[in-house]
């Protein structure tokens, strides 16, 4: 009878410490970017040394302009990575290699125009783009209920269409609770996220962390964290007041000159290449974020399929890869 209890006890408190140790582990993600053809285990092995146990995998739709209600999706003529077929090939590569998922379908408007700008110019418009919308994430949110995503993304940087049309977006959720039983969150912009009306009907406030801390050419660390403090209090009490943890759905910095000043910024006449401040501006955010408890991880924007042609010392762009700052990365990821 003694011998059964010990197990039992044992058991708990094996089950105890398990449980502690999934609420501590962050969301240790990166940014997987689509490409033109399939993913191999060749393509996941440096993801696993970067010890990251989540991907982001990116379907895409498409637009012709700011005021045009019509998306575009799952075409041949997309990427294979941007495509209903590339999203499930990816995450089932993904999860052969234990790395957890993120679907997050993303809109690109022609040009590049900010997707936080889609807005109609009349009712029959927002109806059409509405009906548009609802085919393009459905269909999405019905792969990652059928792969077993564990996290889904119901919208990126959208702001006028969410500030103008709350109603629809608190029904879109309902919906898609009906049809995905995992994980949801949104990818608010940096500058958006104390607006969006749903972050109750979410599991993760998600906020795409392009926060400008610092106006120096190569800020410290310490600069980069002194930057930080007035938007970490304000995240804080965003992540408080809703009772959800804060998920940083995209995060990083361009190795460029003024890396912090203004991070959004994917200009390409910004050559002048800065791997220090693109050190130094990483670190301060795993330093900042990575020890709250409030703070559940994010995704690391971004990382390349083909991992031995991408970055590199000369390259200003956002990737990590081939970098000091992949270093940095690594480091954080395994110790959290």
């Amino acid at each position: 009878m003694k011998k059964r209890v010990y197990i039992m006890l044992y058991l708990f408190i094996t089950l105890v410490i398990q449980e502690g140790t999934a609420q501590t582990t962050k969301i240790n993600g990166v940014s997987f970017v689509a490409s033109g053809k399939e993913v191999t285990k060749q393509n996941i092995t440096p993801l696993i040394a970067l010890n990251a146990n989540y991907a982001t995998v990116m379907p895409f739709g498409f637009i012709r302009n700011t005021s045009n209600p019509e998306i575009f999706f799952n075409s041949s003529q997309q990427w294979f990575g941007e495509t209903k077929a590339g999203a499930k090939q990816y995450i089932q590569m993904l999860q052969k290699n234990r790395i957890k998922t993120m679907i997050k379908p993303q809109i690109w408007i022609s040009r590049g125009a900010y997707t936080g700008f889609l807005k109609m110019e009349n009712e029959a418009d927002w109806k059409q783009l509405e009906a548009s919308y609802t085919k393009f994430i459905i269909t999405y949110a019905k792969l990652a209920q059928e792969i077993k995503a564990d996290i889904f993304c119901i919208g990126t940087e959208l702001e006028q269409f969410v500030a103008h049309r709350p109603e629809y977006w608190k029904a879109l959720i309902s919906k898609i609770k009906s049809i995905y039983k995992g994980k949801l969150t949104y990818a608010s912009n940096w500058d958006e996220y104390k607006r969006t009306p749903f972050w109750k009907q979410l599991d993760y406030i998600g906020i795409d962390a392009y926060y400008p801390i610092s106006d120096q050419e190569t800020p410290t660390v310490e600069v980069c964290r002194a930057g930080w403090q007035q938007w970490k209090t304000q995240i804080q009490e965003i992540a408080e007041k809703n009772k959800r943890k804060v998920l940083f759905t995209e995060f990083g910095y361009r190795s460029v000159n003024y890396a912090a000043k203004e991070p959004w910024r994917s200009d390409r006449d910004m050559n002048d290449v800065n791997l220090e401040a693109q050190v130094n501006t990483t670190k301060a955010l795993f330093e900042e974020f990575w020890k709250e408890e409030w703070f559940a991880g994010g995704f690391v924007w971004k990382w390349f399929i083909d991992n031995e042609k991408s970055g590199g010392i000369k390259n200003s762009r956002f990737t990590p890869q081939n970098k000091p700052a992949e270093k940095v990365i690594r480091t954080y990821f395994k110790n959290s």
